[in-house]
């Protein structure tokens, strides 16, 4: 079983701030597993997210906008 990230190691890699960081965890975009109030990135997940374009995956983790035309 792989170590989890914290978010501070998962925005370190991603090269972006740390409040961005918290801002796609809140939003559902980051792949975040929640351990109580504590945010956790499984490094597998994270690598398949950036892999994919950084885009949320089919039915996960990012909500779906509703179209507003």
């Amino acid at each position: 079983m792989n170590r989890l990230l914290r978010i501070e190691e998962a925005c370190k890699i991603l090269a972006i701030p740390i409040q961005t960081g918290y801002a796609l965890a809140r939003e559902k975009i980051l792949p975040v597993v929640r351990v109580g109030r504590n945010i956790r990135i499984d490094p597998d997940k994270l690598k398949e997210w950036i892999d994919q374009g950084g885009k949320g995956f089919a039915g996960g983790w990012k909500k779906e906008k509703e179209d507003t035309a």
